[in-house]
């Protein structure tokens, strides 16, 4: 395989968009990474056959020094690890389970460091959208600039309790939710009860995701609400493709998404390296 580096986002994009939209669900979060160019920095690389040129892999790395892996083959993803410029730096990888693990094992043997598994994901496709019912009291609603605050305070409980940073300041990233008209909440007797963002439609697929209720109002079906309410969003904006992810280590939210006709895909991996 001829492997290729390059800092150019522009060339990086025009390089393996059609690679990586040929196969949108797998590739779901590379694809929205590549109109995201801020999120990036160091190696954004692809390699390809010798025999014809065509794209065989791609990988983009985040300011945190943190690989995503498009959908590979494990040879390639092998072959990744042991030649990724600023391997030594490298504090994580995400993507398909079975690329990082051939891509981890790789970069392990070429530094000497080792690596431990940190999170299992499942990745989810609608089917047929079921909708709660019965539905639970109140009505969705979008979320509006009088919302922020609590959206923000939201979003820093979601974080801690999927094990990523609390502290991190999430106001351009709710706040450009919010004015998109991409953030639902759920509403009981005047009050916010639940939320539920949705991506913007890219090659034909967006994501549903920052799925939160508090635990004061938990248990009342207002999450399968919001999340259908926001799954119905996605498919009136015109995807072809709604998708979520969901904690392997959540059996509950795993059980939801499925009563509203969610399959499974595929399982998704982020290991550490020490």
């Amino acid at each position: 395989m001829s492997r290729h580096f390059t800092d150019d986002h522009a060339a990086f994009r025009a390089a393996v968009h059609a690679y990586l939209a040929a196969e949108p669900v797998r590739n779901t979060a590379m694809l929205t990474l590549l109109d995201t160019p801020d999120r990036i920095a160091g190696a954004r690389g692809w390699w390809t056959d010798p025999a014809d040129g065509r794209v065989t892999g791609a990988v983009l790395v985040s300011p945190a020094r943190v690989p995503l892996l498009a959908a590979m083959p494990g040879v390639a993803a092998r072959a990744l690890g042991a030649v990724l410029p600023g391997a030594a730096e490298v504090t994580a990888v995400r993507g398909e389970s079975g690329t990082v693990e051939a891509f981890a094992g790789a970069l392990a043997e070429a530094t000497g460091r080792s690596w431990t598994p940190e999170r299992g994901m499942r990745l989810f496709r609608l089917g047929t959208l079921v909708p709660p019912h019965p539905a639970p009291p109140g009505a969705a609603r979008l979320a509006g600039p009088a919302d922020l605050p609590l959206a923000l305070a939201w979003t820093r409980e979601f974080a801690r309790a999927v094990g990523e940073d609390p502290d991190t300041d999430y106001t351009a990233a709710i706040g450009s939710r919010v004015t998109g008209g991409r953030l639902r909440l759920w509403e009981a007797a005047g009050e916010p009860v639940a939320m539920a963002s949705v991506s913007p439609v890219l090659s034909g697929q967006a994501r549903v995701s920052l799925v939160y209720t508090p635990p004061a109002h938990r248990g009342h079906g207002y999450a399968g609400a919001v999340t259908s309410a926001a799954s119905r969003a996605a498919l009136d904006a015109g995807a072809a493709h709604v998708l979520l992810f969901t904690d392997l280590a959540n059996p509950t939210s795993n059980a939801l998404y499925q009563r509203l006709g969610y399959r499974p895909v595929t399982d998704h991996s982020a290991v550490v390296f020490s």
